[in-house]
């Protein structure tokens, strides 16, 4: 395979939240005045011992979170920009916990003194942190998709398995709100059956759309930002020149980083069915439109179709998946209207939510019914409104949420509960994006062995399952 910095692929998450206020910290990796070093882990009752890696806008947002549950104890606070605007809301909320640029040294300094960690950093980082985390015995709240290559995903998957003891959870909120416990009982009292395709949409305007598409390289050197470890950044990739369009959520937009639309959105539109329907990995993945497309960052528009075989009783079930603001799909009758913005649903990337002609969401055909859905916790609903009114009396009662995401990661940690969205559910629904990527990178159709995890028509896609080597200094992350 090519050692071509464009050759790779990855993934994740952005939100915003930001402070204007630049506050003076503490000198890097050192702890901040007032805090503790002698911690001891949490006894029954106790609060979990959290360190938080990631603590700019989605990261921030998650440190925000675990603290609304009131079950988590900040010791510790990674981020390789701690001292960037950004990551101001954090440390001003929360003054006195230890601060730490590379997490490496966080868990050489701290180790003993963690109990879990939080993952809210770009996808290309998910991986070497969360392996280091779990092989020091840490349970782990990595964001969503779990990583950048198919392999990636594999390892953390075995590693997962192999210190059963400990607790995982992938950051696809929605999956502990009213649409997963609606999904599973609808599922399991047969409205939702006999499926045969999905349609997942996600129109919103991205960071890259208006970008020249006839881009011959990546973008020129700029100076790195004084506060930022530009080196600990990268992680596994290759190194990289510091651009502007690489930080602070620029990173979703270049395969080489970030997952794009369908790695920020597709944990939040497919994650249900893709459980309760018992999909797995595809036979097929088409890459069916990609307007606009290059080999240095996604599509315009996206169109991707995943084939999936018959499993279980269940029949054959395509999902096709569509993104680009231009790039609608079909809407069955009795649709209705869908202007108006859905409160569940946060905001994409660029921070910035307004009305659409078209929510992001889902559409599901079933033999008998047609479901209509939204994106996050959203709930589903049956279409047209006059088969709903004939359904009314046949649907189940669907229990309410015990938990958010981030007080199910942490209780599951006290032993109270289990998680939701655990490696070996998030794992293979991760691999999914991974094969859809690969597909949109290379403008083509994959045909993947569901049992052997390999693609069988074409041997660069194969080689890109596994990726690139690890840059040096990054090899002992890929050990099990």
């Amino acid at each position: 395979m090519s050692s071509n910095q464009n050759n790779r692929r990855k993934f994740l998450k952005d939100a915003a939240l930001v402070s204007a206020a630049a506050a003076t910290i503490p000198t890097l990796f050192t702890q901040a005045q007032g805090s503790s070093s002698t911690h001891s882990f949490r006894k029954s009752g106790d609060k979990v011992k959290l360190a938080c890696i990631g603590i700019g806008n989605q990261g921030g947002s998650d440190v925000f979170s675990f603290a609304k549950t009131g079950y988590a104890e900040f010791v510790v606070f990674c981020d390789v920009d701690m001292g960037a605007p950004h990551t101001q809301a954090v440390l001003k909320q929360f003054p006195n916990v230890p601060r730490f640029q590379d997490f490496r040294k966080m868990f050489e300094a701290m180790g003993d003194q963690i109990e879990a960690v939080s993952v809210g950093v770009p996808d290309h980082s998910h991986f070497a942190i969360t392996m280091m985390a779990l092989g020091l015995g840490k349970h782990v709240y990595v964001e969503k998709p779990m990583a950048r290559t198919f392999n990636e995903v594999e390892l953390m998957m075995k590693a997962a398995k192999k210190h059963s003891n400990l607790v995982t959870q992938m950051g696809n909120q929605g999956h502990s709100e009213a649409n997963y416990f609606q999904f599973k009982a609808w599922t399991e009292a047969g409205i939702i059956k006999d499926v045969t395709a999905i349609t997942a949409h996600m129109n919103s305007p991205r960071r890259w759309h208006g970008w020249k598409t006839d881009i011959t390289s990546m973008p020129a050197k700029e100076d790195i930002p004084a506060t930022l470890d530009w080196n600990t950044w990268h992680g596994v990739v290759k190194e990289h020149d510091y651009n502007h369009d690489y930080h602070l959520g620029q990173w979703r937009c270049w395969y080489d980083f970030g997952m794009g639309a369908l790695g920020d959105w597709g944990a939040h539109l497919i994650d249900t069915a893709h459980q309760f329907l018992d999909l797995g990995l595809p036979s097929e993945v088409s890459l069916l439109k990609g307007e606009g497309h290059n080999k240095f960052f996604y599509p315009q528009s996206s169109t991707i179709l995943f084939r999936f075989p018959e499993r279980k009783g269940m029949p054959a079930c395509d999902i096709t998946w569509y993104d680009g603001p231009n790039n609608l799909p079909p809407l069955p009758e009795g649709y209705g209207g869908s202007a108006a913005l859905d409160p569940n649903i946060p905001a994409p990337s660029n921070g910035k939510l307004q009305a659409q002609r078209l929510n992001p969401g889902k559409i599901i055909y079933g033999k008998d019914l047609t479901f209509k859905g939204g994106s996050h916790g959203s709930t589903l609903s049956i279409i047209p409104a006059e088969r709903a009114k004939e359904m009314e009396s046949k649907l189940p009662v669907v229990p309410a949420s015990p938990s958010n995401h981030y007080a199910n990661f942490l209780l599951s940690c006290m032993g109270k509960e289990k998680t939701r969205s655990p490696f070996e559910i998030a794992g293979p629904l991760s691999q999914v994006f991974c094969l859809g990527v690969m597909s949109q990178w290379l403008n083509t159709t994959l045909k993947f062995d569901r049992k052997t995890k390999q693609i069988t028509n074409n041997k660069l896609a194969n080689q890109m399952l596994v990726g690139e080597p690890p840059r040096k200094g990054w090899e002992q992350y890929y050990k099990v």
